[in-house]
């Protein structure tokens, strides 16, 4: 119930990279922070211009289209984040933010009342869709759909379904009935959105909405597990942010660099390139490991302790560079909502039972969060919860 152990500190204390291997493909991980950070604002040597193969393992088999705008490079990212960065931003709106702690506080306040309650699917997942319905402009019952999909839409789908078709076949309905019905939601703007003078295409749009409900969904679902499970070990920190509601930022932040819900992401080198010592042959890929960098003891002190109120902290859960996450706003939000719900109401958290969730590579192998985690909450005795 503790933060996982890092598998990358013996390697990063040897030497820059790690020599890996993903879908029989040597692929070197970068480890150290400064050199993770200099390579992820480095896009021409490191190039995102590569359809299916940022994400490691490379995504061809769940999807049909290029994720807009993460699978570009400068100039055309550029112009493509532009389209969308006013959804996203809508998460540090006066409106939204109380919309979502609104959310947070009823679920809280709801699992205060039951004998036990399954974090990952019973709350995380319907807190990270119900709240991307607010990001979204969408009606909120569009969650229940989004719910079904699981964890991971790419890996929950449905049996009998190529992975990822489910949400394909559910955007193509969505973009079609915004054309027959215009309203102030994502997908009406996508549909009268353009680039560079001309209407977006299909798959353009298809691109865009992809990325953005495959993108961010287990990797907020599981750090919000994860919290859930270090707050029942440690229930002082439940008391340290009740003292000063201010700590949630801080502890918020803290939450996203100990749990690194993305392990890493992948870059293509479009010529030759040396990394590290590493020959990387052109078009093939390389690592960012984020997870790496956020344990490096050259730039966090004890970096595997949680310090609620550790700052500076230059973590890179989020990225770095022209692709830091468009949806960190958003998942802050979330994180600091539930941080200040549970200090509020929440006296200590007990697991009942729990299942790690692990990524096994044949390079390392990596807990990230849980499959499923049963807890129970208990009540500080003044609040309205109790």
């Amino acid at each position: 119930m503790d933060i996982a152990p890092d598998p990358f500190r013996a390697h990063r204390e040897k030497a820059p990279i790690l020599d890996a291997t993903f879908q029989g493909q040597p692929v070197p991980m970068i480890l150290r922070h400064e050199d993770v950070r200099a390579a992820a604002k480095d896009w021409k040597t490191f190039s995102s211009d590569a359809p299916f193969r940022v994400p490691i393992p490379s995504e061809e088999d769940v999807r049909t289209m290029r994720q807009l705008p993460v699978e570009t490079d400068p100039p055309d990212h550029t112009e493509y984040r532009a389209i969308v960065e006013p959804f996203f931003r809508r998460a540090k709106e006066p409106g939204m933010i109380h919309d979502v702690e609104q959310l947070v506080e009823g679920m809280v306040v709801q699992a205060l009342r039951l004998p036990s309650i399954e974090v990952v699917r019973e709350f995380a997942l319907p807190l990270q869709s119900r709240a991307l319905a607010y990001l979204l402009n969408v009606p909120v019952a569009e969650a229940d759909v989004w719910i079904g999909w699981g964890t991971h839409v790419f890996k929950d789908g449905p049996d009998g379904q190529r992975k990822g078709a489910a949400l394909e076949s559910y955007l193509h309905q969505r973009f079609d009935e915004a054309a027959r019905n215009p309203g102030p939601d994502f997908f009406s703007a996508l549909n009268q959105a353009t680039f560079r003078g001309r209407p977006l295409t299909r798959t353009e749009m298809l691109g865009f909405a992809n990325l953005t409900f495959a993108g961010g969904r287990d990797t907020v679902i599981h750090t919000v597990a994860s919290v859930f499970a270090h707050l029942a070990a440690h229930p002082s920190g439940l008391a340290f942010l009740r003292e000063d509601p201010r700590r949630v930022v801080n502890a918020s932040e803290e939450y996203f660099r100990v749990v690194t819900p993305l392990t890493h992401i992948g870059r293509v080198c479009p010529v030759t390139t040396h990394v590290h010592g590493a020959e990387v042959p052109a078009d093939s890929r390389v690592s960012l490991c984020w997870a790496s960098a956020n344990r490096d003891a050259a730039v966090f002190d004890a970096p595997d302790e949680v310090r609620l109120d550790r700052k500076p902290n230059p973590h890179m859960a989020f990225g770095a560079g022209p692709h830091l996450c468009l949806g960190a706003a958003h998942a802050r939000l979330i994180l600091r909502s539930l941080l200040e719900s549970l200090a509020r109401h929440v006296d200590s958290i007990h697991v009942i039972d729990l299942r790690h969730r692990v990524e096994d590579e044949a390079s390392y192998q990596r807990t990230v969060g849980y499959e499923s985690l049963v807890a129970r909450l208990a009540p500080i005795p003044t609040s309205p919860a109790a």
